[in-house]
């Protein structure tokens, strides 16, 4: 009798498209999890997650324990990262980091003493009685982010809620080929999960729990259903069919609910969090042992590695130093992908250290993943629509990405795209789509900053204008007010003690003196105004002589200079014109005047 017929499931939908690619998980799933020996040195990214990246506390020279804060969060999207072991903080400087871009980016480097000392640690033992707020907070505190793959900030799902969440759903589903950490976790850490998941309930609010998982698991079904028993949580299992991708938090989702999330919308606008397994594992260490996300499972396999398996391995180790440990022949492999071969990239740098969100170390031959060939023209046979998981198409959107027609991407629903790589999996031309989208992605996101700030700087012009307007209406009410009031001073003297022409024709002279004064002011002004207007025609007319001698001694000695020196002279020209029209004008209205 299999774990599945003893378990019993709830009903199971289904989402539109999805593939059925090798999966090749029994290289990496039939031994247990090995922890691998603390590293000389850790060298530790300041951004491992989506959002701002960390800002450090500690300064070259430091000495830390294990578990210490090294950076801080920095506003509301953001992720701590802590010290994996203690040790001296030896650099904080640019370093390789995972990206496929092959770029820097700066981390800490911490040099292990080999103690392995730990901070001092305070754990929420009785967390159904403490405050939501207090183990939010400590989720924050701990640095986690989504150990899916993603790299969300853990904390934010907690606090930024649209509507009141329902159900919290667990994703251990883990679709893509060759990773199973997951899978591995729930076999030997059932009960942390299902405690974490208990834990994230109840900061959710949540008073349903439900978790979906792939039928290519029955060992960690069963022991997740034996934890749920022992731990008195109540889950209700989705068993769904093994395919790429149901994973997807949007699919599992579908597939578990039978309900599609709306357009660019979140799982919170139908009352729904999903949280993968890993993830609600380091929810319950954060809480319950006060232990940081310092270390991750992370698969290591592929034909080029002698002993693939599932490694917990510390936050900042070299991924280097991980490959070796696991046996892969580097000479062997075409490649060494992060991630899986369909959302996984090409590591650019080795040496890059290990970082929250790398659940997979895959070093293929290159006859077990070819390296893909040169793409050939599209001939429209339509089969990457069949099995676009999101129901889009995508033969619209690579026709608007390649050509930048941006608002036919977003016409098309381009950020529904979840970069699953199904399409051009099954491409017969070889068409890297997902590249495509995520440039065109990028653009519009770059647009939108632009967009934006220019509104801002709209915003604050007006707003500056509103402001001057509004200064020089107050000033001139006041000097009316005043004059007003020096009217009905007048009146008030001129009606108890007479006298009060003499004064008011010496008020009068006095006015027409000061206004023979600002004539005489503005005459000279004006007079002064066409001087330098003609100082400034003649330096025009200098710099235009000058610029036709240049260009003709180019012209003979140095042809390839010319062009520019003839652009230049076009805009000294536009400029000696431009100073004969100003001083034209001036002329004209003293004339007039």
């Amino acid at each position: 009798m299999t774990p599945q017929s003893v378990i019993a499931s709830d009903k199971v939908f289904d989402f539109h498209g999805g593939i059925h690619p090798a999966e090749k998980k029994t290289i990496s799933n039939t031994t247990p999890i090995e922890t691998l020996p603390v590293p000389a040195c850790l060298v530790l990214p300041l951004n491992m997650h989506i959002g701002a990246p960390a800002e450090p506390v500690v300064g070259v020279g430091n000495t830390v324990r294990k578990g210490d804060v090294l950076a801080k969060a920095v506003g509301g999207v953001s992720a701590a990262v802590h010290a994996p072991t203690s040790g001296r903080i030896c650099a904080i400087e640019d370093r390789a980091i995972p990206h496929e871009s092959g770029l820097s980016a700066p981390c800490i480097v911490l040099e292990a003493d080999g103690e392995d000392d730990w901070r001092e640690r305070h754990p929420i033992k009785d967390w159904q009685s403490a405050d939501v707020e207090d183990l939010i907070q400590r989720v924050r505190d701990a640095g986690l982010a989504g150990m899916g793959g993603a790299g969300f900030p853990t904390d934010v799902k907690y606090r930024n809620k649209h509507k009141p969440i329902h159900t919290l759903l667990i994703n251990a589903a883990e679709c893509e080929p060759y990773i199973t950490a997951d899978d591995r976790l729930m076999r030997e850490r059932a009960e942390e999960i299902v405690q974490g998941a208990a834990i994230a309930a109840r900061m959710l609010g949540a008073n349903t729990i439900r978790l979906g998982i792939e039928d290519n698991k029955p060992e960690a079904l069963a022991a997740m259903h034996a934890a749920a028993h022992h731990c008195d949580v109540d889950i209700k299992f989705s068993v769904v069919p093994t395919k790429y991708p149901s994973g997807g938090e949007k699919q599992l989702i579908q597939l578990v609910t039978g309900e599609e999330v709306p357009k660019r919308g979140l799982p919170s606008d139908l009352g729904i969090v999903c949280q993968n397994v890993g993830t609600l594992a380091q929810i319950y260490r954060a809480v319950v042992l006060d232990e940081p996300l310092i270390s991750r499972i992370t698969t290591v396999t592929g034909e080029a590695t002698e002993r693939p398996g599932n490694y917990e391995v510390l936050i900042g180790t070299p991924i280097e130093t991980v490959l070796n440990t696991a046996g892969v022949h580097l000479k062997k492999a075409d490649r060494v992908i992060m991630g899986g071969p369909m959302m996984g990239f090409a590591l650019p740098d080795i040496t890059a250290p290990l970082v929250k969100t790398t659940n997979c170390l895959l070093a293929p031959t290159r006859t077990e993943l070819p390296a893909p060939m040169p793409d050939n023209p599209c001939i429209r046979c339509g089969m990457c629509e069949q099995v676009c998981p999101a129901n889009l198409l995508p033969q619209q959107l690579l026709w608007a990405s390649k050509h930048r027609d941006l608002e036919a991407a977003e016409l098309h629903s381009i950020f529904d795209c979840i970069e699953c790589g199904a399409c051009a999996y099954v491409c017969p031309s070889r068409i890297p789509l997902v590249q495509y989208y995520r440039y065109a992605k990028g653009e519009i996101r770059h647009e939108e900053e632009e967009y934006l700030k220019s509104e801002r700087a709209r915003a604050r012009f007006e707003a500056r204008q509103a402001r001057l307007e509004r200064e020089k209406a107050e000033k001139e009410a006041r000097r009316k007010a005043r004059a007003e009031a020096a009217a009905k001073a007048r009146a008030k003297k001129n009606a108890e003690g007479g006298g009060g022409d003499e004064k008011d024709d010496a008020i009068k002279a006095a006015i027409a003196r000061s206004q023979a004064k600002k004539a005489q002011k503005a005459e000279a002004t004006a007079e002064k105004s066409i001087e330098d207007l003609e100082k400034a025609l003649e330096l025009a007319a200098t710099k235009v002589k000058k610029a036709n001698e240049r260009l003709v001694v180019a012209e003979q000695e140095s042809p390839e200079m010319a062009p520019a020196l003839r652009k230049a002279l076009d805009k000294l020209e536009e400029k000696h014109s431009q100073a004969q029209k100003a001083l034209d004008e001036a002329r004209k209205k003293e004339t007039q005047s």
